[in-house]
């Protein structure tokens, strides 16, 4: 078999001034500097980050002063045309559920300029402070408030809620400083270090999610019965204001369908760069929930039987300015290119570790094993072409060509978390060299120094997060430990709050 750098070689040749090989070189120089994050407010409150410590890049473009009024006009514009009395200012907390504080729409300026405060607790969903998991975070901090900073492209009149907008914010402390359990600002993160190596992604998500009717007391029990599966009723009114109000916040959907459960749907976003696709998938997720209370329905990620629904990313990577997809093989044939092998090799390498941040509860993890009955640790990560029962699915068919389904992820997940963690997985099998090398160019082979697993208990996966170097490094070391204490907290408290949240609001 030809070593890694005549490999690169081969697939080198094509288009393009930069080279694939260049880039891979670029990538293993970029991902040793590390450099700490400092910020300061432009006079809009718009946040300039610049590198520091904690393996951070640049996460924050920086408009422009014209490019800033040129916003604030566009926005004032629709207020007044669409009659707004709020502004929601949204941002995710750890479960990707969203928390956010609504001002009335004449102190709007007033707040892009000076952000929204929040206690830190919202965001955080506070742990007890004693345990000796957070003891490396001040008990104070937990009390303490934020800072909701919007970023003002996401301005959206909300279709669902009556005269009201929402923004998507990011989260600073009081003394500026980027909160470094945020998921959006390390998915912005990940996305800037794939930016400095010469690459962007891709990605859009599939979600299924289940529609129940109103609750109902039968014999002193609360039961909710799965609305009929809409096989093709299309127009039913809650599916098609649903997608509607999703293409007016600008989440664009490809397609929906009914799926394989009584009450259960599939919808699929359009794929679209950087970190709109996250933003896609945390706009449904409150706006599925607004939308059903309308129509009498309960929306949940949940399915009757406990089970988690699926809530895959679809993704590829592509040249920096978006013109060429890096995996599809410019021989023409359907097979992921050596980039494509590398970074698929990265996926599983870190499929354990990845699979505590896309299942991070317990009933997300049944779907690895299948609804199998047989007492296992662990079941092997599969990967496959055009193969849908695999945990990473490559599909060549389609007018945007070759991508990634990475398939781990339950509904329930994060959006923030599973893009942030796939680039971090997938950056890290383009510079590895460690003995997990893609085959040739020609080959659907992959070679593997070591299988990988997939935990089926979350307390092994827990293990596996923080064995993880690569993705400790990449998320950040105050992320994992407060996760992990989070998730350790959760599952000690797991059998009271169980059923408690199986059909609430709350997707935990």
């Amino acid at each position: 078999m030809n070593n890694e750098g005549d490999l690169l070689q081969e697939d080198s040749r094509g288009d393009g001034n930069e080279t694939e090989a260049s880039r891979i070189n670029r990538l293993r120089r970029t991902r040793k500097k590390i450099t700490k994050p400092h910020i300061s407010s432009t006079e809009m409150g718009e946040m300039d980050i610049s590198n520091s410590k904690d393996n951070t890049s640049n996460s924050t473009q920086i408009p422009t002063a014209p490019q800033l009024s040129s916003r604030m006009k566009h926005i004032k514009q629709e207020m007044t045309k669409n009659h707004l009395q709020f502004v929601r200012f949204e941002a995710t907390d750890l479960h990707g559920v969203s928390r956010s504080k609504s001002i009335p729409a004449h102190f709007f300026q007033e707040k892009v300029t000076h952000g929204v405060f929040m206690p830190r607790g919202y965001l955080e969903l506070i742990p007890n402070p004693k345990d000796n998991e957070v003891d490396h975070i001040r008990a104070t901090c937990f009390n303490s408030d934020v800072v909701l900073m919007p970023e003002l492209s996401t301005f959206r009149v909300l279709p669902w809620a009556e005269r009201t907008a929402r923004v998507i914010c990011d989260t600073f402390t009081v003394t500026g400083e980027p909160l470094l359990t945020s998921p959006r600002y390390i998915a912005k993160r990940q996305l800037d270090q794939l930016k400095d190596c010469g690459f962007s992604l891709l990605s859009a998500f599939i979600y299924d999610f289940c529609i129940f009717g109103v609750p109902e007391i039968i014999n002193s029990k609360t039961i909710s019965f799965p609305v009929s599966t809409l096989l093709s009723n299309h127009d039913q009114p809650f599916i098609q204001e649903l997608v509607d109000g999703l293409y007016h916040t600008g989440a664009n959907v490809e397609s929906f369908s009914s799926s394989t459960r009584p009450g259960q749907m599939e919808i699929c976003f359009l794929p679209e760069f950087g970190i709109s696709s996250a933003d896609n998938a945390f706009t449904l997720r409150t706006g599925v929930n607004e939308v059903a209370k309308k129509h009498n329905y309960i929306t949940s990620f949940f399915i009757e039987t406990g089970f988690c629904n699926s809530g895959i990313l679809s993704h590829s990577l592509w040249d920096v300015g978006g013109e060429r997809n890096m995996f599809c093989s410019s021989s023409g044939t359907e097979q992921l290119t050596i980039t494509g092998k590398k970074w698929l090799a990265g996926l599983l390498k870190h499929s354990a570790a990845l699979s505590c941040l896309m299942a991070p509860a317990v009933s997300c993890r049944k779907r690895y094993s299948k609804e199998s009955k047989d007492q296992k640790e662990s079941v092997p990560t599969t990967w496959g072409y055009n193969d849908n029962s695999c945990a990473f699915n490559i599909k060549c068919h389609g007018e945007r060509g070759t991508r990634i389904e990475n398939k781990l992820g339950s509904a329930t997940a994060n959006p923030y978390l599973v893009l942030a963690a796939t680039l971090a997985a997938g950056l890290d099998g383009l510079q590895s060299s460690d003995g997990t090398l893609a085959a040739p160019d020609d080959s659907t082979e992959l070679h593997q120094s070591k299988p990988s697993e997939i935990p089926l208990k979350l307390e092994d996966a827990l293990v596996a997060l923080e064995e993880d170097q690569c993705l400790r490094q990449a998320l950040g070391e105050t992320f994992i430990h407060y996760f992990v204490a989070m998730k350790k907290y959760e599952l000690e408290n797991e059998e009271t709050d169980a059923e408690r949240n199986k059909f609430l609001e709350y997707f935990i």
